[in-house]
């Protein structure tokens, strides 16, 4: 189960005798362990029903003297190792032994980055305990959890394309998501929804602006102006990745439409199914007929490559990928 479900619901899921923890997002493993914590010792006090231990530092024989002790001020017991993966392959044997047999006032947590599915430990686990993934959410179940997250602790409608430019815009640290949620729904006051125009000012600031400003210009043939905008981009310090997510947020609109128009559908209308605003759709359907269908079939390819580019596929500088995928982009060719 990813932690965000349990985050829901905590009391409609029984730990067991054991509760793993699992991945490398630090905001979520965090969150789910104060989550269960809270659950488990059901307001009780912290200090007496809850045990911590460095899982480099411990060894096995003091967490089964902690899980065999009774406690005197509640009915439940939680030992918990932190940075558990050293713990884990040091006493894989023993773990899973203890499960054959745990104890039945006591919850082990672990908390750990790795966790293969496959072990006899996870799956021991899994059958008898609890086992919550703490990994970033991608795609469709980051959009969906941004946009239940805003309705259910803030009572705001996140639509969908203004979801999609948050993750553009903030990175992929669910922490940065949660508080930029809470900045977005205090900037809107009593407005209802969420807007893209509201995370494009509120959370991009400048750099956003001057993204969109990038975009505009190649949308309307002006490479001069689009290649100021990027240099002021890179010498404001903005990372070359964000970059591309931004310009990636208008591109990918453009080639789904691009694709739904070569299945038969009229231009006009793929743009919208597309998701590109109607007050810029005759600016848009001019741009893709003034770069060519062959061209606009190339735009999916042509963001996947300075993706992969930026990632280490490529040996060119940073700035050199950029500039090329704007003359492309403009409908130019580069030399």
């Amino acid at each position: 189960m990813h932690v965000t479900a349990y985050l829901n619901a905590p009391a409609k899921h029984e730990a067991g005798p054991i509760a793993v923890l699992c991945g490398k997002d630090a905001y979520l493993k965090h969150a789910g362990f104060t989550a269960l914590t809270e659950s488990m010792l059901d307001g009780e006090d912290d200090d007496a029903g809850l045990v911590q231990f460095a899982g480099n530092a411990v060894e096995f024989v003091t967490v089964a003297d902690e899980l065999r002790t009774v406690s005197m001020w509640g009915d439940q017991r939680l030992v918990a190792i932190n940075d558990a993966d050293d713990f884990v392959s040091r006493n894989r044997g023993r773990l899973e032994k203890y499960l054959e047999r745990p104890s039945k006032k006591s919850v082990l947590v672990l908390l750990v980055k790795s966790w293969p599915k496959t072990t006899r430990l996870a799956k021991a686990t899994a059958k008898v305990g609890l086992t919550l993934e703490c990994d970033q959410l991608k795609g469709a179940q980051l959009i969906r959890w941004l946009t239940d997250t805003a309705a259910a602790e803030h009572g705001k409608t996140l639509r969908a394309d203004a979801a999609r430019m948050l993750v553009e815009l903030a990175g992929d640290n669910m922490g940065l998501f949660t508080q930029e949620l809470e900045k977005l729904a205090a900037y809107v006051g009593k407005q209802q929804q969420i807007s893209v125009d509201d995370v494009r000012t509120l959370v991009g600031g400048w750099r956003a602006e001057q993204t969109w400003a990038m975009t505009g210009a190649l949308r309307d043939g002006n490479l001069p102006a689009a290649l100021v905008c990027l240099d002021k981009l890179l010498t404001a310090g903005e990372a070359p990745l964000k970059i591309v997510g931004g310009i990636s947020y208008v591109f990918r609109k453009l080639a789904h439409a691009t694709e739904l128009a070569r299945r038969g559908g009229r231009l006009n209308t793929a743009l919208i199914e597309a998701g590109v605003h109607n007050r810029e759709l005759p600016q848009w359907e001019r741009y893709l007929r003034r770069l060519s269908r062959r061209r606009a079939e190339q735009l999916y390819s042509w963001l996947l490559e300075i993706d992969g580019g930026l990632k280490g596929n490529s040996r060119l500088p940073e700035r050199l990928q950029l500039e090329h995928l704007l003359v492309r982009l403009s409908g130019r060719t580069a030399k």
